[in-house]
């Protein structure tokens, strides 16, 4: 089955067009020990030393340009950072979030830091507006010039934190992208926070922020009262302030932090798919026979049109079959709560007429295309009318493209005759580097370059017989790999893209 990416069938396939392998699953032992790395700022606004631990990406390489996101966690230390950490790449592993920076804030004195006013009762209370300030005017600033950070922050706090998260919200709400308050304190100073949100949540207008706030059911879960600070938002809160509450039953203060960093993050990447694929990419249609273009990946939140204009929220959303009926250029967007993940893809389709058969060659037998090698230094792909080949053969089940002669330098000619067997659409997708281009009936249908090299495909309505087969390549450099698939009407009920069988590969002999 097609599933995923579809270029996931060019792995590992060669041009020979008859090799197949078979990837066999097997369960692993996996020891996963990530300490982070201990730092620490001499705070001039809170006039002490203060110590955060940094977790990079386990992929990130020095030196390289990758920049990533980067999660602030209040109440730092493995109580709270062990588990975001083990859940965030658990999301990011299934896709639902990009690998993330996490920074754990570690704390001195919980009640003095994150509570926005002083109480009596807690003598140390009332630092929040200084904590606050020492984490956007010198925790963000020291972790984004020291580590690989793309500016786009998230603030998570639980308990006293998810009070602090609330009054970060409120009163420096362009400092984080997006703010997680997992069964936030907003009891403090008789819903302080809570009142404040009716005057200073219209001020986050234009910012597009993301704010989660999770709590629990029954008698404990309204003590906090969180339903104060859902009145206040569902009042005041501007439009383009994404937000979401919800409450889970049977769970504790603590145990409540599990679900929550999970619903918290996958609610603050919604719509992240990684990446917006569908196939084919382009191709012709007839008149009165729809094709099928497939979509794969996650469907929340991608939306798309077939008139060129740019998807929005209110445009359909995308199923895993569209069908197209005219001509059309289809654009597929992911939309997502954190708009830096906004992705695209686009195909054209326009109408045509079936690809006809020609005549079958003369001396033509089946068991593999013709193939021409040349070697030369040529800046782009030759004119081979003007060379003669070094090596001629068959691509039978010898052929291996890593055996040439030479694997630098070179270019192939790969031609004869594909027959097909039944009249429908076919769709043939081509996997390359450097250059290629692929010729079906004597009318180029993909071409592959430097900046489109992976994964191109065409959809051709063809009728049954032989039809006159040719693809160019050349290779400057570094592995060579040309790789071609296609799916058949038959293959594609079940989205099956295979190579083409050596029976229906003919050439001259």
């Amino acid at each position: 089955m097609i599933a995923g990416r579809f270029y996931f069938f060019l792995a590992a396939l060669l041009i020979t067009l008859n090799i197949a392998h078979v990837a066999e699953a097997q369960d692993t032992v996996i020891i996963n020990k990530e300490y982070g790395k201990l730092d620490s700022i001499g705070s001039a606004i809170l006039k002490q030393k203060r110590f955060l631990q940094v977790f990079v990406p386990a992929g990130y390489k020095p030196g390289s340009s990758q920049k990533y996101d980067v999660i602030y966690v209040l109440d730092g230390g493995n109580w709270n950072t062990g588990l975001i950490n083990y859940i965030q790449h658990f999301v990011a592993g299934e896709g639902n979030m990009p690998p993330t920076i996490v920074v754990s804030i570690l704390g001195i004195d919980r009640d003095k830091d994150l509570t926005p006013t002083h109480l009596a009762d807690w003598k140390t209370s009332g630092g929040a507006n200084n904590f606050l300030a020492f984490i956007k005017n010198e925790a963000i600033p020291y972790i984004n010039k020291k580590y690989p950070c793309n500016g786009d922050n998230t603030l998570w706090g639980h308990s006293f934190g998810g009070l602090f998260v609330m009054y970060a919200l409120l009163n420096e709400p362009a400092t984080f992208k997006s703010f997680i308050a997992v069964d936030p304190s907003i009891w403090w100073d008789n819903c302080y926070i809570a009142k404040a949100a009716h005057f200073k949540l219209r001020a986050l207008a234009g910012l597009n922020t993301t704010l989660f706030i999770s709590g629990r059911e029954g008698a404990d879960g309204a003590s906090m009262r969180i339903d104060s600070m859902n009145a206040a938002l569902k009042k005041d809160a501007p439009a383009n302030l994404i937000w979401k509450s919800m409450l889970y039953p049977d769970e504790t203060h603590s145990s409540v932090r599990f679900k929550s960093i999970y619903d918290g993050l996958k609610f603050t990447y919604s719509g992240y798919s990684g990446g917006v694929e569908f196939l084919p990419v382009n191709g012709i249609v007839l008149k009165d026979t729809p094709l099928k273009i497939w979509y794969y990946n996650d469907p929340a939140k991608i939306h798309y049109t077939t008139d060129g204009t740019e998807p929005t929220l209110a445009s359909p959303k995308v199923v895993s079959d569209i069908e197209i009926a005219a001509p059309a250029k289809l654009i597929v967007k992911s939309i997502t709560n954190r708009s830096r993940y906004n992705s695209s893809a686009s195909g054209n389709f326009k109408t045509g007429d079936w690809l006809l058969p020609a005549k079958m060659q003369k001396n033509a037998k089946p068991g593999g295309f013709k193939y021409d090698y040349y070697e030369g230094t040529w800046l782009k792909l030759p004119d081979f009318k003007k060379i003669k080949p070094i090596k001629q053969g068959i691509t039978d089940s010898t052929f291996n493209i890593e055996k040439l002669p030479q694997q630098n330098n070179f270019a192939l000619i790969i031609s004869g005759q594909m027959k097909i067997e039944e009249d429908g659409y076919y769709i043939f997708i081509m996997d390359a580097n450097t250059e290629a281009s692929l010729w079906i009936g004597n009318q180029p249908v993909i071409t592959a370059d430097e900046l489109h090299k992976s994964g191109q495909s065409y959809i051709l309505p063809i009728k049954k017989g032989y039809h006159n087969f040719r693809i160019q390549y050349w290779h400057k450099a570094g592995p060579p790999k040309l790789n071609l698939l296609y799916v058949t009407p038959k293959s594609a009920l079940k989205k099956d893209a295979t190579v083409i069988p050596l029976q229906l590969q003919y050439s001259q002999r």
